[in-house]
């Protein structure tokens, strides 16, 4: 009697294939949660001009509030890597919207400038680093065995579809009733997705019950781990202190060529994205007579299209080399940087939707091209690095933001600033183009300083 019952086992295994894999879950509400997570992405260039006017400050000292922030952003973020392997995705992601929620909501209250640094600077950088771009990476490598490059292009588009969301009516409440309201906004946004993170957004794929998506369909060839390493793809959590692993990933990617070719590549991809258009386009753009919500629109449709080109990356990535895809989106990028002073003018120019069409395309594509890399050389190491990376990204983000603000103070203008920004795409685009296509040579150099490490 047991055998004929033994038989049919398989058709409730292609019904079970049939239903949603909860990957599927999990990444929509990490979508979610960076949707929440960046509204404050679109607030430092709109309410920099209200602030100004209400309390007298110069561009430099809120430029130094966004400095620290991105500095944070871009350093917790490979110890919130490491922290999620340790403690769980959910609780991480859970701390981190509250900080930036409280953040938010203490902005209200400040008075003078040193508070600004302590609102935007260290809560909300603490928060926005823990919920960073590597947050996205971690999905990906933990649920996800196919279509990663995909999936992380969909997830880093959660940042640009949380500035479309959130950008117009910041500006709208901006002028009126005011930067508080806007404020308050943002950090509603935030919270508001901490109860769908607590129910739905499982650590791993073995909470569910399940294998990574694609596992079961298409299972990785992984040969058998050096000594001290782990097979990319492991579920497994470390175990230990997050701090010392962090900086363990950091002392061994150290010594790889190619770590150090994508923290190049990726400083000057912050410097050009969040530290410049992000934080001082809108700015610009009202030197020039425009209003502040017709600037502010055009930094949504920058979302919009950030939203299909980081996707469009993502299926690239997926396809094609990932080095020549860097060195193409930060050509193009230089290009666009360089006639931009030439492109703002009180109204709105065909030249200009051109010109924020292409550029949103090109604003975080170089994200998934970027984590594949850190995955192909570094394994199971992958996402730690690839904060580290992003932690580059985020320097180079606070140092243009500030450089652009004294260049503001002392000249007048943002020219000079959009002239040295295209010159370093140019820079990120050879250095991108010539990074080792063959990973195989890093071997023996993670095999040795993993051993010694035991």
């Amino acid at each position: 009697m047991n055998a004929p019952e033994t038989a049919l086992q398989p058709a409730p295994t292609k019904r079970t294939r049939r239903k949603l894999h909860p990957a599927w879950i999990v990444a929509a509400v990490a979508f979610l949660a960076l949707v929440g997570a960046a509204g404050f992405r679109a607030a430092p260039g709109v309410l920099m001009v209200p602030l100004q006017n209400e309390f007298g400050w110069s561009t430099t000292v809120l430029s130094a509030a966004v400095s620290i922030n991105l500095v944070l952003f871009g350093l917790t973020a490979p110890f919130a890597a490491a922290l999620m392997e340790r403690f769980g995705i959910r609780a991480v992601t859970s701390v981190a919207l509250v900080l930036i929620g409280a953040g938010s909501a203490l902005t209200v209250l400040v008075n003078q400038s040193w508070q600004i640094l302590l609102t935007w600077g260290l809560l909300i950088g603490l928060g926005t680093g823990s919920m960073a771009l590597v947050f996205a990476a971690t999905i990906a490598n933990t649920w996800f065995s196919t279509s990663r490059g995909l999936v992380i292009g969909i997830l880093t588009a959660g940042s640009a579809a949380g500035q479309l969301v959130f950008l117009p009516f910041i500006a709208m409440l901006a002028q009126d009733p005011g930067w508080r309201q806007a404020s308050l906004l943002i950090a509603a946004g935030a919270l508001a997705v901490v109860p769908l993170v607590l129910k739905f957004l499982k650590n791993s794929p073995a909470d569910a019950g399940v294998l990574p998506y694609g596992a079961d369909a298409v299972p990785e060839q992984a040969p058998e781990p050096a000594p001290g390493k782990t097979v990319p793809g492991d579920a497994a959590a470390p175990a230990g202190n997050a701090a010392i692993r962090a900086l363990q990933v950091l002392k061994r990617a150290s010594k790889v060529r190619t770590f150090w070719a994508l923290v190049a590549g990726f400083a000057i991809c912050g410097a050009t994205t969040n530290g410049l258009i992000g934080t001082h386009f809108i700015p610009s753009a009202h030197d020039h007579g425009m209003a502040e919500t017709t600037a502010a629109g055009l930094l949504a449709v920058v979302g919009i299209f950030d939203i299909v080109g980081t996707i469009a990356s993502g299926w690239l990535t997926d396809r094609f080399n990932p080095r020549i895809l860097l060195a193409v989106y930060y050509q193009f990028r230089g290009i666009g940087l360089l006639v931009l002073p030439l492109l703002l003018s009180a109204t709105v120019q065909p030249s200009m939707i051109v010109f924020v069409v292409i550029y949103g395309l090109d604003w975080v594509a170089t994200v998934p091209p970027t984590a594949a890399i850190c995955r192909q050389v570094f394994g199971a190491d992958g996402s730690v690095v690839f904060g580290w990376v992003f932690a580059a990204h985020q320097l180079g983000a606070a140092a243009a933001a500030l450089a652009a603000g004294a260049i503001r103070d002392a000249t007048g203008q943002y020219t000079y600033a959009w002239f040295g920004a295209a010159a370093m795409c140019t820079i990120a685009a050879v250095i991108s183009a010539t990074i080792r296509k063959d990973a195989a040579a890093r071997e023996p150099v993670l095999v040795e300083a993993r051993t010694a490490e035991r």
